[in-house]
């Protein structure tokens, strides 16, 4: 367990750092903590990362594949209040995560359990995931 909280607590460090290299690999390593309340609010953080787009992409794949509803549940909030721009590279990176080798995460099933999440801005970015993963099946 000690071990685990210390990866943890350095991608938490590392989602604060200038260089948007270590970001990226913060939101890489942080994907699989998405259940844990602070990996939580620092990923939707890189997920809306201001400075760098490459953040965004890369987070949002790396939550894609890990596919939990907890994973799945930040995207759509980032999605709720992301702009243009952002919105356009978490699609990249949900897409990227769709099409890759490892199988198709089941984002369908985690959009289906957030419809009724009791939360409006996680419904209302779930339901434009939603139609993201429609389009990449086609």
């Amino acid at each position: 367990m000690a071990g685990m909280m210390s990866g943890l607590e350095a991608a938490l460090s590392e989602a604060l750092s200038p260089s948007w290299e270590q970001r990226v690999r913060a939101g890489r390593d942080l994907a699989s903590f998405a259940d844990v309340p602070e990996a939580a609010e620092v990923l939707v953080g890189l997920l809306l990362d201001v400075e760098d787009t490459a953040v965004t992409r890369w987070t949002a794949e790396a939550l894609a594949r890990v596919g939990t509803v907890a994973a799945i549940r930040l995207i759509a909030l980032a999605v709720a209040e992301a702009d243009d721009n952002q919105a356009n590279w978490l699609q990249t990176g949900v897409h990227d995560a769709l099409v890759g080798p490892d199988g198709v995460p089941d984002l369908a099933a985690a959009c289906g359990e957030l419809a009724r999440d009791p939360e409006e801005a996680v419904r209302r970015g779930a339901a434009e995931l939603s139609a993201w993963t429609d389009d990449a099946r086609c």
